[in-house]
């Protein structure tokens, strides 16, 4: 028997009587999980490698620390349209604040509705504000790229800059700062020994 037909015949014990596979069990739909994520509130982080480092797109999430200085608590950020990313760490402080500002205008521009139209919890809106209330149908404060400067005439600072040199000179500084400290407080130490 060849091995054509060992498999037609495994196939054959298989589905038997003409059977059709219950395929709507098996097919996996597309599920538009990423559209949920777009629809809160979230950083502004840069893209990676050097070639696409300039465009800005929404993050995953907002640091805990960022919420922190914020004066957010995860729990509330998470009820209240924020998205947080617990694992994220800040680098720059120039990010923490404009993260930290971001949060601040989103919450000045936030109308939370209580759940129950009797029983309002704190941080809730007002009655007058809920009847000014507009449904938001676009994006939650959308990011958007800012754009390089226009060509100009480079300096003649610019032209005489030396970029090799300077930055040689930087890591020379750094590698001999602290033996250069030594040797400055040994003379230190050896003029004060010959004014006795």
């Amino acid at each position: 028997m060849s091995p054509e037909e060992s498999v037609r015949i495994k196939l054959q014990s298989i589905f038997t009587r003409n059977s059709v596979l219950d395929l709507q069990r098996r097919v996996w739909g597309w599920v538009p999980v990423l559209s949920a994520v777009r629809r809160k509130n979230s950083p502004i982080v840069l893209c990676h490698t050097v070639r696409y480092h300039v465009k800005v797109l929404a993050g995953r999430g907002f640091s805990l620390e960022e919420l922190w200085v914020a004066g957010i608590h995860k729990k509330v950020a998470w009820t209240s349209g924020i998205s947080v990313d617990p694992w994220r760490r800040n680098k720059t402080t120039e990010s923490l604040q404009a993260h930290m500002q971001r949060l601040k205008d989103y919450r000045s521009n936030l109308i939370l509705c209580p759940r129950k139209s009797l029983a309002s919890k704190k941080g809730d809106s007002s009655a007058e504000e809920l009847k000014l209330v507009t449904q938001l149908t676009g994006l939650v404060m959308p990011i958007r790229n800012v754009y390089k400067e226009k060509a100009r005439v480079i300096t003649e600072e610019e032209k005489n800059f030396k970029a090799f040199a300077s930055l040689h000179m930087a890591c020379a500084n750094a590698r001999l700062f602290g033996i250069r400290a030594k040797r400055a407080k040994e003379a230190a130490e050896q003029d004060v020994e010959k004014k006795k």
